[in-house]
């Protein structure tokens, strides 16, 4: 099944979320992505019809197994270009958003080529 870019932010937000708080409602997500209660209201309710998500009778969101497993690729693949960009001089903000928006599209092989470079390279501290 194909998932769109925006489905992939909310769930990428919900791990975050998870990460940070240990639990997810929808307003923690309305109030970290700056969208409306409704718009948000309407995407948990697709991604928990598609199988992505869950939610209990107190409206605490749980990632599913296939929806932890997109939000987990979309946030390593984040993570990765964030760092490898500010490790090339981008500042912290713009390196964020251009992460953001490159995380979506970036084939496979080229960020796996991208974690080894930056592993070989800029962990180990050659710095090359």
């Amino acid at each position: 099944m194909q998932i769109h870019e925006s489905a992939e932010d909310y769930l990428e937000t919900i791990l975050i979320l998870e990460e940070r708080n240990g639990h997810v409602r929808s307003i923690d997500i309305v109030n970290e992505m700056k969208y409306s209660k409704p718009s948000i209201s309407i995407a948990m309710k697709k991604l928990r019809e598609n199988g992505y998500i869950g939610m209990d009778s107190n409206g605490y969101i749980t990632l599913k197994a296939p929806g932890r497993e997109i939000a987990t690729r979309i946030y390593s693949r984040h993570k990765l270009l964030r760092k490898v960009l500010m490790a090339i001089g981008v500042d912290e903000k713009t390196a964020s958003d251009e992460a953001c928006r490159i995380e979506h599209d970036i084939d496979e092989d080229t960020y796996n080529k991208l974690n080894e470079y930056y592993s070989t390279h800029f962990e180990k501290g050659t710095n090359q």
